[in-house]
C-alpha cells in the first residue's frame, strides 16, 4: 500500500500492520486515532521485577516481543491479556515476524508523520519505540551503540521519562550527601596559623592553613550539622557552583563527580518535560 497523502481520522489502528507500506512518513492521522498499548502492570525479567511504561506501540512490536518472550499464541476466540504482549498471525514463523530493525524503520516514519503534522508530543511514543528497537537490534546496531542506548534508557527513558531522570538525580544527591558525611567533610574547619620572626626592626610573617582532616568515628560524622553542609555541597553541584567548603581530598573528587553527573540528570529531566509539552 502507498500511504502518501492518506488521511485517517478516528481510526482504530491497534491491530494494523504497517509492514510493507510505502511513504508512511506522509500519512496524516487525525481525530481519535488509536494504537495498541504496551502491557500494563509488573512482570519479571529474569529474577528482577520490571514494569512497562504506558505508551502507544505498533502491532509489529507486540508480535516481535511475544515471539522473543516465547508466549503461546492465542486460540480462536480467546481475548488478549492486557498484561502480556499479543502474538501475531505468524507467531510460529520467525521469518514472517518483523525484527527490531524493521520495526524501528516503521516507528521512524510514523514519528516523522506526527512531527510534520506539528504534533511533536504525540510523536514521543514513536521515538521511544524507535529507540527501543534500536537497543534490541543485534544485527543493525553496533554493540557500543546498544550500550549507549541502554544507559540513555536507564537514566531517562530516552529523554522522555522525567520521573526516571529526577529519581536518579535525587538518588545521586543522596549518595553524595552520605559520602561527604562519611568520608568527605573535615571534622573541623582548619584554622590558619601565623608565624614570624623579628630581626632588628624588620618583621617577617608567614600564614599557613593546614590541610582539612577527618577524625572521629561514625557517630561524630553522621550529625545534622554535617548533613546540612553536605546537602549544600550537593545542591551547588547540580547548578555547577562551587560549594566554598573546606573539603578533604576524597570529598574533592566526590564533588567533581557530582558536578559532572547531577547536572546531566537535571538536563535529562528537563528535556523529558519539554518533549511532552513542546508545540
Amino acid at each position: 500500500m502507498d500511504a502518501a497523502h492518506l488521511m485517517l481520522t478516528d481510526t482504530d489502528l491497534s491491530d494494523c500492520l504497517f509492514s510493507g507500506a510505502f511513504h508512511l512518513d506522509q500519512l496524516r492521522l487525525g481525530g481519535r486515532t488509536r494504537f495498541a498499548l504496551a502491557p500494563t502492570g509488573w512482570h519479571r525479567t529474569g529474577i528482577a521485577p520490571a514494569r512497562w511504561t504506558r505508551r502507544r506501540v505498533l502491532a509489529e512490536e507486540h508480535h516481535w516481543r511475544a515471539h522473543v518472550a516465547g508466549q503461546p499464541a492465542l486460540s480462536a476466540g480467546e481475548a488478549p491479556v492486557p498484561r502480556r504482549w499479543r502474538a501475531g498471525r505468524y507467531h510460529t514463523d520467525p521469518a514472517r515476524t518483523p525484527d527490531p530493525e524493521d520495526v524501528a524503520a516503521l516507528y521512524r516514519q510514523l514519528r516523522k508523520a506526527f512531527e510534520d503534522g506539528k504534533n511533536e508530543p504525540g510523536a514521543a511514543d514513536f521515538y521511544y519505540g524507535e529507540m527501543e528497537m534500536r537497543r534490541h537490534d543485534r544485527s543493525g546496531t553496533p554493540k557500543s551503540e546498544r550500550r549507549l542506548l541502554w544507559g540513555y534508557w536507564l537514566l531517562s527513558g530516552y529523554g522522555l521519562r522525567a520521573s526516571r531522570a529526577f529519581t536518579w538525580l535525587l538518588t545521586a544527591m543522596s549518595l553524595t550527601v552520605l559520602l561527604l558525611m562519611g568520608v568527605g567533610l573535615p571534622t573541623h574547619d582548619p584554622d590558619p596559623a601565623t608565624t614570624g620572626s623579628l630581626e632588628g626592626s624588620r618583621i617577617s610573617l608567614n600564614t599557613s592553613t593546614p590541610d582539612p582532616a577527618l577524625d572521629g568515628g561514625w557517630p561524630q560524622r553522621m550529625t545534622w550539622a554535617r548533613a546540612e553542609k553536605a546537602t549544600r555541597v550537593a545542591i551547588n553541584s547540580v547548578v555547577f557552583r562551587s560549594s566554598g567548603q573546606n573539603l578533604t581530598t576524597a570529598s574533592t573528587y566526590i564533588e567533581m563527580a557530582s558536578r559532572l553527573l547531577e547536572p546531566t540528570l537535571l538536563a535529562l529531566g528537563l528535556l523529558a518535560i519539554r518533549g511532552r509539552i513542546k508545540r
